[in-house]
């Protein structure tokens, strides 16, 4: 079990946690073994059920608390199309699907990703992304679920079209809607912009899902590395974030192996 001894909550990261083995149902069995109460992750692949994920879920009473928008048949679209001109009825399509699956699973976080660009943004990308979020916010309004959007550095996807937090911050205060919110992945802050107190300061007020992950080999939060994360964590809670943050990092070396940071940084209750 994860302790409640402290406000945040841990959830796996199913896509990168767990990979042992190449089953991705058998990776929800894995996490509530290892102790977790919740998950996190990509939209189920394309072999993989919804039918069978609820079963799954059900039968290891996990938590389902955020997915990734489904992708669709986009081109580059391992990373979304939220921002690629001319695929606004994929976006939608591609939206309303995740919907089905975060009610059927009753989660409540869908991760709306930006898309890969081949040089740098244009006003019209920027036209077709605030439009598009715009159509999101009213979906995801009347289905009662939380849409995050999440800038992710350059190095890690380069032309990803999201990767600046004042976009990131502009966008959502044009939108000004309860259910579109900022996916602050310390990992990714880091690498964007660094100076990560005053970050969560500013962005506090924003913030509707955290990741974490150490820099720069996005392994787990105690390994070599230059974020010093009891002392990130504990200023996300001074700040008033009392809510999931998901394991979205890369196991050193196994997943279960890994997993004493949480025991160190006082999360693990056994």
């Amino acid at each position: 079990m994860l302790s409640r001894k402290m406000s945040l909550k841990f959830c796996a990261n199913l896509n990168f946690m767990f990979t042992e083995t190449g089953d991705f149902l058998e990776r929800y069995r894995l996490a509530k073994k290892a102790g977790f109460s919740a998950v996190e992750g990509v939209y189920p692949p394309e072999h993989v059920a919804v039918a069978d994920l609820v079963k799954v879920r059900d039968e290891t009473g996990l938590e389902q608390i955020l997915i990734n928008i489904a992708l669709g048949d986009v081109p580059e679209g391992q990373f979304g199309c939220a921002a690629i001109p001319g695929q606004e009825a994929n976006f939608r399509k591609n939206l309303e699907k995740t919907v089905e699956c975060a009610k059927a699973l009753h989660c409540k976080k869908i991760h709306i990703m930006a898309g890969k660009l081949s040089g740098p943004p244009t006003v019209e990308h920027d036209t077709t992304y605030l439009n598009n979020l715009k159509t999101a916010a009213t979906i995801l309004e009347v289905n009662n679920l939380l849409g995050v959007i999440e800038p992710i550095n350059k190095y890690s996807v380069p032309g990803y079209y999201l990767s600046c937090y004042e976009k990131a911050i502009k966008t959502l205060q044009a939108i000004n809607s309860p259910n579109l919110k900022l996916m602050f992945d310390i990992f990714h802050a880091q690498h964007i912009r660094g100076d990560l107190t005053k970050a969560i300061q500013s962005y506090a007020p924003h913030i509707g899902h955290v990741q974490l992950a150490q820099v720069p080999n996005r392994n787990e939060p105690n390994t070599e590395g230059e974020i010093n994360y009891p002392y990130v964590l504990r200023t996300l809670e001074s700040h008033g974030y009392t809510d999931w943050v998901g394991c979205e990092y890369k196991p050193k070396t196994g997943t279960v192996q890994g997993l004493g940071w949480l025991r160190d940084f006082g999360y693990w209750s056994q």
